[in-house]
């Protein structure tokens, strides 16, 4: 029985060392970095440039030397018969021309000399590879701002339960008193009544945000790349980072448009629509190209291909195409008109992203700044609120106060706190909104 206990025990330790290994301790700055590594969207971009490059080198590869080589086996289950009068006699003769089998070998080099699409072709493949670039770093960008937003939002849950968890303690002190003081005949019940309300409400509060909270972690998770049930210890508190990321010289910022990865975006699709209109017109130039063939033939009755003494009959080719395009209809000059739309709607919508990334931000710093003003208030007017409470707490129970008075102080006081926390995120996601709309790189 020992022995079992023993086994049983090593197991069960071993699982808890493997748990312990699982769980992840974090600061801010670690859960961004690792999300840069390992988010899904960060390998996503990835596997986007690594297919650019892949893209860019199929593309250079058509104008390139390509070689193909061919075998034609050859076996007339009955063989075509010709009928011709070769005596002159009037009288159709029936003959069979050729061997039953024969094998044909050949290897073709080709070599394109000129081709416009070709070029145009280099150069979008290029420039993809460029938006692929620019799409990985906005990515990137995007990781951050979600990371710390998920973040946050765990340290808000933390912070709403702890709390909830203190107002519980000091109101359930307060209904356990006022229960007591209604036993003995000095109040009415009504005020017990109301506090025990109130406890109730608090109480599903803290039940509501237990459950959100492990939301919260799983929303965090997702936004690392992580297993969604990893288990997550985080090091930062939401006080200190919302100090942390307090900096009044960000709203002082310079705004560079033609540095936004946005606006450089927008230039390379304008640069793609640019080089469709080349395409096009490129359609109308002459293509050439040539080719050198080396090929051998065999022939017998009977398979004997593969004998020594098999004759085999070589012959080789060298050719040049060239092919002009003459009159196709006005279909190129309705396609080539169709590209040149488009180039007009992408340099639009290029000055429509220059005012709107301009004006997104304005938008982000006048918010940044009013949630640091959101916070200074918020956190003044908690500690206004406790002080009141305590103060009505103190009058309702020497009798000098109601139960409705004390009501108001404690609504008011739940009320504050949760808008002190919600000044702490906002700090927080609106520091990383504006470093997004400014386009500040990543440390």
């Amino acid at each position: 029985m020992k022995k079992y206990l023993y086994i049983l025990s090593f197991f069960a330790f071993t699982i808890s060392l493997k748990s312990q290994e699982k769980t992840m301790q974090l600061s801010l700055e670690e859960a961004i970095s690792f999300a840069l590594e390992n988010s899904y969207n960060t390998k996503a971009s990835k596997n986007d440039i690594a297919s650019a490059n892949e893209k860019v080198w199929e593309t250079t590869t058509i104008g390139l030397p390509q070689i193909d080589a061919k075998v034609d086996y050859q076996n007339f289950l009955r063989q075509p018969i010709s009928v011709a009068d070769i005596n002159g006699d009037g009288i159709d003769e029936e003959f069979v021309f050729g061997t039953k089998q024969n094998v044909n070998a050949t290897v073709t080099l080709r070599q394109i000399l000129f081709d416009g699409s070709y070029l145009v072709g280099l150069q979008s493949a290029k420039t993809f590879l460029k938006i692929s670039e620019q799409a990985q770093e906005k990515t990137e960008l995007l990781t951050r701002e979600a990371v710390i937003n998920a973040y946050g939002n765990v340290l808000v849950a933390e912070s709403s339960i702890a709390v909830l968890q203190r107002n519980i303690k000091i109101l359930q002190k307060n209904y356990d008193d006022a229960k007591k003081i209604y036993e003995n005949g000095l109040n009415e019940e009504e005020d017990v009544e109301q506090l025990e309300i109130t406890l109730g409400s608090l109480k599903n509060q803290l039940n509501s945000v237990k459950r959100l909270k492990g939301i919260a972690y799983q929303m965090l998770n997702l936004s690392l790349g992580n297993p969604i049930n990893t288990p997550l210890i985080l090091t930062d508190s939401l006080d200190s980072l919302a100090i942390q990321n307090m900096n009044l010289n960000l709203i002082s910022e310079e705004f560079n448009v033609n540095n936004h990865i946005d606006f450089k975006i927008a230039e390379n699709n304008r640069e793609g629509n640019r080089l469709m209109v080349k395409l096009e017109q490129s359609k109308a130039l002459p293509t050439l190209s040539t080719f050198i063939n080396y090929g051998s033939q065999a022939f017998s009755s009977s398979f004997t291909f593969l004998n020594g003494n098999q004759r085999w009959f070589d012959s080789s080719l060298l050719g040049v195409s060239l092919s002009v395009p003459i009159f196709s209809s006005f279909g190129r000059k309705a396609r080539t008109a169709q590209a040149k739309i488009a180039l007009e709607t992408a340099d639009l919508r290029l000055e429509e992203t220059k005012q709107r990334l301009s004006l997104q931000a304005e938008k982000a710093k006048n918010e940044y700044q009013l949630s640091i003003e959101n916070y200074q208030t918020s956190k003044k007017n908690v500690g206004l609120s406790e002080r009141i409470e305590k103060k009505q707490r103190i009058k309702f129970f020497e009798g000098i106060s109601s139960s409705f008075d004390l009501l108001q102080a404690q609504n008011q006081l739940y009320s504050q706190q949760q808008n002190y926390i919600q000044a702490m995120l906002d700090v927080i996601s609106n520091k990383a909104t504006l470093e997004n709309a400014l386009n500040l790189p990543i440390k």
